[in-house]
């Protein structure tokens, strides 16, 4: 399986998204693992549109998460959610910032991991009482087999729940937004949020620092954050992370 990753800038713009920007001009950000694409459109109304191909992860779900929590949080707000004959399309205001991963910050990953540490921090502060979706270690493990993964017995013995939150549900490096002087500015990626273990975030958004800027920024993170490591639940979720999502 091929990894996120920025695409290639020759990548083909959807027929949808050309539509979308009527002759504006268009810039690839992101494409993720099953080959959905994430594009500005640039101009004097900036945009950002998300597309699914056919058959790829339905974004109505997403598009209901992020106007739930452009409400509580800083998030992009929702613009349109549509079917289309090439897929599906998401498309929100854009902000004025860059991904945690955008080459700047790949330079200066200290600042970047502050602001990861900030977005998160902030997100898990928020009240639990009125989120409609849950992300707990059951939910994911039914979801993974009924998928046909191979979820091993012992990851269905999930540690207690030290702190619910809600949980953004994939909260790898690129779903961060940071502002021109590195501060946090936006959550994004929001298909999976619901209410969860905050380790099932922290666990997973430490690993990624790795993969996106090299080893060494996990203590910094945690300084951000505001918490020390909690090497069980860390472990837990890691491994829960490997097999269901």
């Amino acid at each position: 399986m091929e990894l996120a990753s920025a695409p290639p800038a020759d990548t083909p713009v959807p027929a949808s998204v050309l539509a979308i920007a009527a002759g504006r001009a268009t810039r690839m950000l992101w494409r993720n693992d099953l080959g959905g694409l994430t594009i500005a459109i640039d101009g004097d109304d900036p945009l950002v549109a998300k597309w699914s191909p056919p058959g790829g992860p339905a974004l109505a779900g997403e598009a209901e998460r992020m106007r739930w929590l452009a409400t509580r949080h800083p998030a992009p707000l929702v613009r349109e959610h549509v079917v289309v004959d090439d897929g599906e399309l998401l498309v929100t205001e854009a902000l004025p910032g860059d991904g945690a991963v955008a080459n700047r910050w790949l330079t200066d990953p200290e600042t970047a991991v502050r602001a990861i540490a900030e977005g998160l921090r902030r997100l898990h502060a928020l009240p639990t009482d009125d989120c409609p979706w849950t992300w707990l270690p059951a939910d994911r493990i039914s979801s993974a087999r009924a998928h046909g993964s191979i979820v091993p017995t012992p990851l269905e013995h999930a540690p207690s729940i030290d702190h619910l939150v809600v949980g953004h549900g994939d909260a790898c490096a690129p779903n961060t937004l940071l502002d021109d002087a590195g501060a946090f500015l936006a959550t994004v990626d929001v298909g999976r949020l619901g209410l969860a273990d905050r380790w099932s975030d922290l666990a997973v958004a430490t690993m990624s620092l790795e993969w996106n800027y090299g080893p060494g920024f996990e203590p910094a993170f945690w300084q951000a954050y505001g918490m020390e490591p909690d090497v069980e639940r860390v472990a837990y979720y890691r491994a829960l992370w490997d097999v269901a999502d």
